[in-house]
């Protein structure tokens, strides 16, 4: 089978579950097109069933801003036409959804009928979507989607609140690929890190607003005062300048490092023993997922669909929305002596083990197969 995967070739959740799904499919001998502005920055590995399609838009005076919804559609109508693809499968409603209508009607004029999936990823619902400029395109891409996905029964409740859609969305979470994720001896690492056996705590986001990164910075200065730790901030982002002016302005600077995007976060997760993860948002919560599965506890908001991964008590713990508090007292709870926080460690992959990639991909096949059986 032939499937066309269009997603944002940046490094965010969407992008990187559309991309390890399409590596995935393509060890399994399914061809994979990918469709987008640049190859997606997870496509490191030669593969003969992996291809790439850039999307190039015309410049032109006339246009103030490139034409890329129009560019992507006719992109997609090539491929289809000259790959031969059986399914389209887009990631994040805006614009892949409206593109994907778009080429769809257009491939029908040619006597091609190309079934579409559409995948919602977060954002596209819960805050991009919810502007007015882009509301109705929205709704009804989503409703013209052959099959329309969630990544969690959150995100399901919240589309169905914002929007008047007729389509059946089926939850599918996203995934791990535990053989590439897992837990690795990297032990002369957190020895430099934790010199005196301090607990190291970690948070990886883009460091947006929703992810409330200055919340992580106040709750490990809390924990810090109690049991002796060490903070890693990865990633970077609009907020990263705050959480280093508080840094200062609370003197956690010697015990706070931010490492700036990371590749292989296996690495700094397999010496971690907390994750903090404080979002106001968060449709699945991808990193938390990944925490877990090189053994890493989740300390959690109770935002989206965190709770959904995240069991509290067992894998970690859930707190309410913005309570530092609470957080703090969750942490030192998981933190406080050594069988404790193993027997969370232990959890924490085990709950991991439930989102395998080979349990999740099943959901993906299936929709593909009914929908090029009754294409």
């Amino acid at each position: 089978m032939k499937i066309g995967v269009v997603c944002y070739p940046t490094y965010g959740g969407s992008g990187v579950v559309a991309t390890e799904l399409g590596k995935y499919l393509s060890e399994h001998g399914y061809q994979i097109h990918f469709i987008s502005s640049s190859q997606p920055e997870r496509i490191n590995t030669l593969n003969e069933n992996l291809f790439y399609h850039e999307v190039r838009t015309a410049s032109y005076p006339l246009f103030q801003e490139s034409p890329y919804v129009l560019a992507l559609a006719s992109k997609m109508v090539d491929v289809v036409i000259h790959e031969k693809i059986d399914v389209l499968h887009v990631h994040y409603a805006i614009p892949h959804a409206s593109a994907a209508y778009l080429a769809k009607q257009i491939l029908k004029t040619k006597g091609i009928n190309i079934p579409v999936v559409t995948t919602l990823h977060g954002t596209d619902i819960t805050l991009v979507g919810k502007d007015r400029s882009f509301g109705p395109v929205v709704e009804f891409s989503i409703n013209e989607s052959d099959v329309v996905t969630a990544v969690s029964k959150s995100l399901i409740d919240e589309t169905h609140a914002n929007f008047n859609i007729t389509k059946n969305i089926h939850n599918i979470p996203n995934f791990i690929d535990l053989s590439n994720f897992s837990r690795q001896p990297k032990d002369h690492f957190k020895k430099a890190i934790c010199p005196d056996n301090e607990r190291l705590l970690i948070h990886i986001s883009n460091f947006r607003k929703v992810k409330n990164t200055d919340q992580v910075i106040r709750v490990f200065n809390e924990i810090n005062k109690i049991i002796p730790s060490k903070l890693l901030m990865i990633g970077d982002g609009p907020e990263r300048g705050e959480c280093e002016e508080l840094c200062r302005a609370l003197g956690t600077c010697n015990d706070v490092r931010f490492l700036g995007k990371m590749g292989a976060v296996e690495e700094v997760l397999s010496v971690s023993d907390l994750f903090l993860l404080p979002s106001e948002k968060e449709s699945f919560g991808l990193a938390a997922l990944e925490a877990m599965a090189c053994q890493v506890p989740v300390c959690s908001s109770n935002a989206g669909g965190l709770p959904e991964l995240n069991i509290d008590g067992f894998s970690g713990k859930v707190c309410p929305i913005g309570d530092i508090n609470a957080m703090v007292q969750a942490a030192i709870e998981i933190l406080k002596d050594d069988d404790t926080l193993n027997t969370y460690k232990k959890n924490a992959l085990n709950r991991a083990k439930d989102f395998d990639i080979k349990r999740v991909v099943t959901m993906y096949e299936n929709i593909y197969k009914s929908l090029v059986l009754h294409a």
